[in-house]
């Protein structure tokens, strides 16, 4: 199993925008062979001294996969790539951080 932690940042007042078309995606993403998690999240304040932060025009992706190969299946499936066109531009940029468990 493999974790991806994806930043979306989205353009200045386009984060309603992004969450709904990104959300419409959704259950076409957990309908896919080796998908276990795929949430969208935003900051929460919890008032801990040791949180950081994540920017309001952010939005975190909590990814879930059964191996590496469903991830590249996912990122090249016709509804991702919709995705990504309906979304260019809205998004400024994003990173993934893919980790496994320890």
């Amino acid at each position: 199993m493999i974790y991806v932690i994806a930043s979306i940042e989205v353009k200045e007042g386009a984060k309603e925008e992004f969450l709904k078309i990104f959300k419409a995606n959704v259950p076409a993403v957990k309908a896919e062979s080796g998908c276990i998690m795929y949430q969208p999240t935003v900051d929460f304040d919890s008032g801990m001294d040791a949180q950081k932060h994540i920017p309001d025009n952010v939005v975190t992706i909590i990814e879930g996969w059964a191996c590496v190969e469903c991830l590249k299946k996912h990122l090249a499936s016709p509804h991702m790539l919709k995705y990504k066109e309906d979304v260019k531009n809205l998004v400024k940029g994003t990173t993934l951080n893919i980790v496994e468990p320890a």
